[in-house]
């Protein structure tokens, strides 16, 4: 059947160089044939430019392709932009509008987006707010059947654009560019994105627009950002593509991903939670990896039961369960040995890890058998939350930074461990990035779920999962439907993209003798003290 196949042309910052962009698609015209259009993002206009344009404007030159441009990033040039709506400003050249969608006969969609994010209240001419931004989506996302749009044009880069994609090279793509600009590509799903402003030519890696193995397939997004027209430093400023129309494409074919297909780098924006199904039985880790201890100098006394010293129990809450067999971590069980206890509350209780990634790798334990953080009942909940403050604090003392992750499958007694990260070897955004990355190389769906969110609500009783939790409040989770590598939290940490100890991934490789880790205890139990709210309690 005949497919529409445009050709078009997108460039940079022309910033009023009209006889450089013109006499340069005048040439390519001549050696390659006729384009459709010109589609110009960033500054269309320069601070000098008014002479130059009366000859457009006036009818004394013309365009040679018909040229649709973006509105004014700049107080300076508004002028030149009469109708905010969008008009012709000379023949052959047309400012496309604030926002909106462009519609060829062709059947190709154009969704684009005029100025800068505003910095302040009521928005200036120049910019757009996050109404803006609402407005365009909501009129696209409600229309039947939307599966995205053909182009997106947009003179900011969309902040983080470049996570899991290829270097941007001088360009910082976690600090420039537009918040409001990376919600907009996530919800229009673009199959082209074109940007400007940052004087840089940047071809990023096509990026998918839906979770592998949890949605259905759809097409992917290629982002380009163009350098200033003529510049000085050769960087590509003009671009040339075919394009057929979403609406004319073979579904098959339009879903097609590139070898070269990348995570999509706005999945946070997502905030899609993962549906829980029927539970499953999670199978028993059969070989333990920590043992734990009630040391005798331990800052108070407690019955070995662990039951709490004269509170009053809710009538509702949970019990612990009794475990099926042994169980190397409920405090009262005589399978406890007896030396990296550090720290003793009411309903938890803190533990070094053995073979721990590090000699203040910790984990915060249920004191009663509880399988997982969702099986919690509140009180015991309310003091795993206590812990984790206490340890933001005093790692935060230490010049660190925490990583917190469960895995509640092969394993029979919560355990939450707990991972220093020293502040100057990575942000939490490179913790996060990390997992993804990782996660993405083993066909792992990691999916962010929001900071506020509690992991009951994502995940049922019964149900395996693995969860990472970061001291910034962002949290990762994983439904696990089949096998699951069960050292992965400590792979990724120990990886060379972070604590760069590949060897310490195994923590059998790790395991220290008795006298040193009853040493390590000491000392992280002295450490901890000034922060150890069960001292004081």
């Amino acid at each position: 059947s005949y497919r529409a196949v445009s050709r078009r042309l997108a460039c940079g910052d022309v910033e009023g160089r009209l006889e450089v962009i013109f006499g340069r698609v005048r040439a390519i015209q001549a050696k390659s044939g006729r384009f459709d259009m010109l589609l110009c993002v960033g500054n269309f206009f320069g601070s000098t430019s008014e002479a130059a344009w009366a000859e457009y404007r006036t009818g004394a030159k013309k365009a040679p392709i018909p040229t649709y441009v973006l509105g004014a990033n700049s107080q300076d040039t508004l002028s030149y932009f009469p109708d905010v709506s969008g008009c012709e400003l000379a023949e052959n050249i047309t400012y496309l509008g604030r926002r909106g969608v462009y519609s060829g006969c062709s059947g190709l969609q154009i969704a684009y987006l005029s100025g800068t994010e505003a910095q302040q209240q009521p928005a200036p001419a120049h910019s757009f707010s996050a109404k803006d931004v609402a407005e365009l989506k909501t009129s696209l996302l409600s229309t039947p059947n939307f599966r995205g749009v053909d182009i997106l044009l947009t003179s900011p880069w969309p902040r983080d654009v470049g996570t899991f994609g290829n270097s941007a090279g001088e360009i910082d793509t976690k600090k420039c560019g537009s918040k409001l600009v990376s919600d907009l590509a996530a919800s229009l799903k673009p199959r082209y994105h074109f940007a400007a402003l940052e004087k840089a030519y940047y071809e990023r890696l096509p990026y998918r627009n839906h979770m592998v193995l949890q949605e259905t397939p759809q097409h992917v997004t290629r982002f380009i950002a163009l350098a200033d027209v003529g510049n000085t430093s050769k960087k590509k400023y003009l671009y040339a593509f075919s394009i057929v129309p979403m609406s004319s494409m073979d579904p098959a074919e339009l879903v097609r991903q590139p070898q070269d297909v990348t995570e999509n780098p706005y999945r946070k924006l997502r905030k899609e939670a993962p549906k829980s199904k029927a539970p499953l039985s999670a199978e028993e880790e059969p070989a333990c990896q920590f043992f734990f201890d009630l040391n005798k100098h331990q800052g108070k006394k407690r019955s070995s039961e662990g039951k709490d010293r004269g509170d009053s129990q809710p009538k509702q809450a949970k019990k612990p369960s009794q475990p099926t067999g042994p169980c190397w971590f409920c405090l009262a069980s005589p399978e406890v040995e007896k030396h990296l206890v550090v720290s003793i509350g009411t309903h938890c209780y803190l533990a070094l890890a053995k073979g721990g990634l590090s000699p203040d790798h910790v984990l915060i334990l249920p004191i009663g058998h509880y399988q997982s953080v969702v099986d919690l009942s509140s009180e015991v909940l309310e003091e795993v939350t206590k812990y984790k403050a206490a340890l933001k604090e005093f790692f935060r003392s230490k010049g660190k930074r925490y990583v917190l992750f469960e895995r509640n499958y092969r394993s029979q007694h919560l355990q939450l461990q707990v991972i220093p990260v020293p502040l100057d070897l990575c942000t939490s955004e490179d913790i996060k990035e990390a997992f993804i990355a990782q996660a993405q190389e083993q066909q792992i769906e990691l999916l962010e779920i929001p900071e506020h969110s509690d992991i009951a609500q994502v995940a049922q009783p019964g149900v395996p999962y693995f969860y990472v939790e970061l001291d910034s409040g962002q949290k990762l989770f994983h439904r696990i439907r089949g096998r699951f590598p069960l050292q992965f939290g400590r792979c990724v940490l120990a990886s060379e993209a972070l604590l760069a100890q590949p060897q310490r991934a195994d923590w059998r490789q790790c395991a220290a003798q008795r006298p040193e880790e009853a040493a390590q205890a000491r000392a992280f139990r002295r450490d901890f003290e000034p922060f150890d709210f069960s001292l004081r309690d």
